[in-house]
């Protein structure tokens, strides 16, 4: 079987190679230019594979109007309008380049989440290496063949997505004309609580759409990422602030800069320590192998002395015959004369 896999900017990504983390941006700049271009710089300190945007204007995500429908009841932004609150979130069309240009200087990929057709020309003109599809918007299946006939590689986020949903979105990218996509596991709660994530979906998802497969978490702390990776999570998404305490949209479940380093650098270790089925010792293990047990003679003896059950016990360290022998060896006649401690050996005995 195939294994699939995706590249970004050169980069691939499988079960194979270690999980790509991408820094999500998203509200985080707080108005800040200097800020969203300070959160590239942390995220590539930090050693994430990418950083990510989020590309619209309130206008193009929502209606101005403060009617019931479009009123947030409760949650975190409780008694925000849509409208209200992606005015302030949302990242200005024309910081985009300079946040482009500002990551190719550092030399960590950057692309966005757009939430129409005129975000995704927009990304076009800057070349955006990928795209992804937020959770909201998987259900937008004319968007998401609209995305898919750039060609580029394609992540589709799958909170609130039932199965069936998410077949369509893959469907649609497909014939969109996706060639690589991926799609993440993800619970659109801000912030989620790690019961609600039940992680072996992944394993799950990898089988029943033949994909590669990530993380979109919104948990406080990294656990759930670094669990996810143990059940084949290829990518991890982490929302990404200079402070959590900023007082922006997304600053309250957004990893710092400590806390992305951390997820970069255990999701590695996770990685690396799933290796492969190996049942033989490990090189670390060698030195040890000395320390096992193995039959000993507790007392002296001399040449043609019966060994008796009294004579030999199983003892560290490892240089005499394997414990298994034991019976065997009751009953032999000694070759020569032995020493208390004296490792039990083959030649010894007849």
């Amino acid at each position: 079987m195939t294994r699939p896999s995706i590249r970004i900017s050169g980069r691939r990504i499988a079960d194979d190679v270690p999980p790509y983390i991408i820094a999500e941006l998203s509200a985080n700049h707080n108005g800040s230019l200097d800020t969203a271009l300070r959160i590239v710089e942390e995220a590539k300190k930090a050693g994430a594979d990418a950083v990510k945007l989020q590309t619209y204007r309130a206008d193009t995500i929502t209606l101005n109007s403060d009617s019931d429908d479009f009123q947030i009841k409760g949650g975190l932004w409780n008694g925000r309008t849509l409208y209200e609150l992606y005015e302030e979130a949302h990242m200005p069309w024309e910081w985009h380049k300079p946040l482009f240009d500002h990551a190719s200087a550092l030399g960590i990929p950057i692309f966005s989440s757009p939430f129409d057709n005129t975000a995704v020309d927009l990304l076009e003109d800057l070349n955006a290496p990928a795209y992804k599809i937020a959770s909201f918007e998987a259900v937008d299946l004319p968007l998401i063949k609209y995305v898919a006939s750039t060609g580029k590689p394609m992540i589709i986020s799958t909170g609130m997505a039932d199965a069936g949903e998410i077949e369509e979105a893959i469907t649609a990218a497909r014939e969109g004309g996706c060639k690589e996509l991926a799609i993440l596991h993800c619970v659109s709660g801000y912030p989620a609580p790690a019961e609600d994530y039940n992680l072996r979906t992944i394993a799950d998802m990898r089988q029943r759409f033949g994909l590669v497969v990530g993380l979109s978490d919104h948990t406080l702390d990294n656990t759930t990422a670094i669990a996810s990776v143990v059940l084949g999570a290829n990518l991890i998404e982490k929302h990404f602030t200079l402070d959590r305490n900023g007082g922006g949209p997304d600053d309250s479940f957004s990893l710092e800069p400590e806390g992305l380093l951390g997820l970069c650098r255990d999701s590695k270790t996770a990685w690396a320590a799933l290796g492969q089925i190996d049942y033989g010792r490990k090189s670390s293990e060698q030195e040890n192998a000395q320390f096992r047990r193995s039959l000993y003679f507790v007392k002296d003896l001399s040449k043609g002395d019966i060994v008796t059950a009294d004579a030999v016990r199983s003892v560290r360290p490892g240089f005499g015959l394997p414990p298994k022998r034991l019976e065997s060896i009751l009953g032999k006649t000694l070759t020569e004369g032995v020493c208390f401690a004296d490792p039990v050996l083959d030649h010894l005995l007849k």
